[in-house]
């Protein structure tokens, strides 16, 4: 790819500085304002992404505070992980996230992503909660919430499928032929607890845009550019119907997706006594001539510019953890026993005790290295050590390599047609139009 000409493609229409007022309640001193760039679909392109920002700090004399990924990240840390990208053998490629993760290259901006639905799927279990993909690079989990500096930035990963969403996380490496197209699709326990969240979430990130987000922006334009969105459109199938829900109990101020590999802007106003609205807006994927960066300006506390954990977020992890669906079968919500009220004090307790500083990233697995081929002889799963100091602090049991039902247990429905790139055999492999493939 050529770099000047993505940096072109970013200036020419994607640099809009939209300042928002909308998190000055947060605050009693004197504003400061924070620049966070927002990027659509990753699919492996660090290097790119990041020059492009770094070019444009400096022609722009502006600082960068805070890069935020909707998706299809692709932390691919060597060979063997690529087993685990559900991706057709064509783009089944290293591209520049290894580099980052061996220590080669610093992410020059903290960055926090969620996963989409073409990710390493096997490092992205490892860190279910969330955690430190590289020095400097975030995994937001499964579902979870962070603060930087002083705002709460909240996200879902995955991509929302009706048939498997009711289904428990079942899914262990090494994958088979189906459980490596199911992994990353939402599940209602996640959701479930992100609908707990009673206090402000300033930004919210989901890969699949929310169902019907198309009535509150220019949708024939969209159509326009993507005529085979129209049907979807018409029968309320276009996006997620969890992130419907999500934005309605929510109401962020901004909620940004990606997926669907275009740019489409809306405004929802939530009809609700304090007249709040939210500001939705989808991105492109990396590469020439499309839109897939938009800088935002917000105000903020005066740091630190760290990413930190939420007391509420822990609480809520804390509480439903009794309850996770390790098996094909549903979540049983039920069951829960520890009250919302009891599990914040003691998070709170214990975060005055540790800080609220994430534990430090651990590499588990070997570097990839371009001049050999990495063992292919480590287990299919690996206890992140992040994952269990987390657990550890929150006094919960480690579950994530426990057994699971069968593959045949889940029922599949017939698939040939996916909203991102059009008709296609396979309902969640990609297959781009040909002016795509031509960018590629």
């Amino acid at each position: 790819m050529d770099l000047d000409m993505v940096i072109q493609t970013s200036f020419s229409f994607c640099f809009f500085n939209l300042v928002f007022h909308g998190f000055s309640h947060l605050f009693d001193s004197k504003q400061i304002s924070m620049k966070i760039a927002i990027e659509g679909c990753m699919h492996g392109d660090l290097d790119n992404v990041y020059s492009t920002l770094l070019h444009l700090q400096q022609v722009e004399n502006t600082k960068i505070d805070l890069l935020i990924c909707c998706g299809d990240f692709q932390a691919v840390r060597n060979e063997k992980d690529l087993e685990s990208l559900s991706v057709p053998p064509k783009y089944r490629a290293m591209n520049s996230f290894w580099k980052y993760y061996s220590g080669e290259k610093i992410a020059p901006f903290p960055t926090i992503f969620i996963g989409g639905n073409h990710e390493a799927s096997n490092y992205l279990w490892e860190l279910y909660y969330g955690g430190w993909a590289a020095p400097n690079i975030y995994f937001l989990g499964f579902a979870g919430v962070v603060k930087f500096g002083g705002i709460r930035i909240g996200g879902l990963s995955g991509i929302y499928k009706y048939r498997d969403y009711r289904s428990g996380h079942y899914e262990r490496p090494p994958y088979n032929n189906s459980d490596i197209k199911s992994v990353y699709h939402v599940r209602e326990y996640d959701v479930h607890k992100l609908m707990q969240i009673e206090e402000p979430v300033d930004i919210f990130v989901s890969h699949d845009w929310p169902l019907g987000i198309t009535d509150h922006g220019n949708w024939k334009n969209l159509v326009r550019e993507k005529p085979y969105f129209e049907k979807e459109i018409e029968d309320r199938t276009l996006g997620s119907k969890a992130g419907a829900e999500l934005l309605e109990k929510i109401k962020p101020p901004y909620w940004f997706s990606a997926h669907l590999h275009c740019k489409f802007a809306a405004v929802v106003q939530h009809g609700d006594d304090e007249g709040r609205i939210t500001k939705f807006l989808a991105l492109d994927k990396c590469i020439p001539r499309r839109k897939f960066l938009q800088i935002i300006e917000v105000e903020s506390g005066d740091g630190p510019y760290e990413i930190e954990y939420d007391e509420e977020w822990l609480a809520i992890t804390r509480r439903f953890n009794s309850v996770f669906p390790l098996t094909a079968k549903p979540a049983n919500f039920g069951g829960v026993q520890l009250g919302m009220e009891e599990c914040r004090e003691w998070v709170k307790s214990k975060l005055e005790s540790r800080g609220t500083k994430p534990f430090e990233f651990v590499r588990t697995v070997p570097c990839h290295n371009p001049s050999q081929t990495v063992a292919n002889n480590y287990p299919g799963h690996i206890r992140n050590p992040q994952t269990e100091g987390l657990l550890e602090f929150l006094e919960l049991p480690y579950v994530l390599d426990q057994s699971h039902s069968p593959a045949s247990a889940i029922s599949r429905g017939p698939a040939n047609y996916d909203s991102e790139d059009g008709p296609t055999d396979d309902v969640d492999e990609i297959q781009l139009p040909q002016e795509e493939e031509d960018d590629d």
